[in-house]
C-alpha cells in the first residue's frame, strides 16, 4: 500500500499533484465522536485506489492545498456515510463539492434484501475483503492525537477500496435503472446541508 502521512507543506503539495490528476478519490474522516458540533476532527483521508495520503489534523496539520481538491467539481468525491463526514468537514471550514456515497448506493442496490450496508459487510460482499476495526476504539478523548503507523493502516484500510467500490456499484446501478433514484436520494439527505451536491458518475 502506497501511504504517505502528509505533514509537511511540500508533502500536502506532493499529495495534490498526485491526486490532482483523479476523476474519483475515496475520501475518509477519523473522528473524536458522533457530533460534529461537539466532536473533533483528528484527520482526513484520500485515496486514489493506489495512493493513500493521511491528513493527521490532530497534530495541527491543515489541508492546505489539498482543500480545493474537496471543492473541485470535476473529482468525485467517495464517502460512505457521506453525510456524517460531511459535517465534520463543514463544521471545520471545509466544503466538499461531487459526491457519491457508497452507503447509500449499496441500499438501493440491496433494497428488500435484508442486508446490512455497512462498509465492512459491503466490502466483504464484493471484495472479499475483512476490515479490522479493533483501532477505531483508540479514537476517543483522551487519545494523544500521535497518528502510529497501525492507526494510519486502519485510517486508510476504508478509503483504499471506495474508488474500487464505486465502479461496482455504478455497474450494477445503471443495469438496474437505479441512477437516478441515487441522485434523488443524495439531494434528499443533503438538502439541508452547507454541502453543495454534485453528483457525477
Amino acid at each position: 500500500m502506497n501511504v504517505l502521512v502528509a505533514r509537511t507543506e511540500s508533502e500536502i503539495d506532493a499529495s495534490y499533484g498526485r491526486l490532482s490528476a483523479a476523476a474519483r478519490l475515496g475520501c475518509d474522516t477519523e473522528t473524536s465522536g458522533l457530533s460534529a458540533r461537539h466532536g473533533r476532527l483528528f484527520s482526513v483521508q484520500f485515496s486514489d485506489g493506489d495512493f493513500n495520503v493521511l491528513v493527521p489534523v490532530s497534530e495541527g496539520v491543515s489541508l492546505g492545498r489539498l482543500r480545493s481538491i474537496l471543492e473541485d467539481t470535476s473529482i468525485v468525491k467517495i464517502f460512505h456515510n457521506a453525510k456524517f463526514d460531511l459535517e465534520f468537514l463543514a463544521e471545520n471550514g471545509y466544503r466538499v463539492e461531487s459526491i457519491f456515497d457508497t452507503m447509500i448506493a449499496e441500499k438501493l442496490l440491496t433494497r428488500g434484501a435484508n442486508q446490512s450496508a455497512s462498509l465492512a459487510e459491503t466490502l466483504y460482499r464484493y471484495f472479499a475483503v475483512d476490515l479490522d476495526k479493533t483501532q477505531r476504539a483508540k479514537f476517543n478523548r483522551k487519545w494523544d492525537g500521535i497518528w502510529t503507523e497501525e492507526l494510519v493502516d486502519y485510517a486508510l484500510s476504508d478509503v483504499i477500496h471506495l474508488p474500487r467500490l464505486m465502479g461496482e456499484q455504478v455497474m450494477w446501478l445503471e443495469k438496474l435503472g437505479l441512477t437516478g433514484e441515487l441522485e434523488i436520494q443524495l439531494q434528499k439527505i443533503f438538502e439541508n446541508s452547507q454541502t453543495k451536491i454534485s453528483y457525477q458518475r
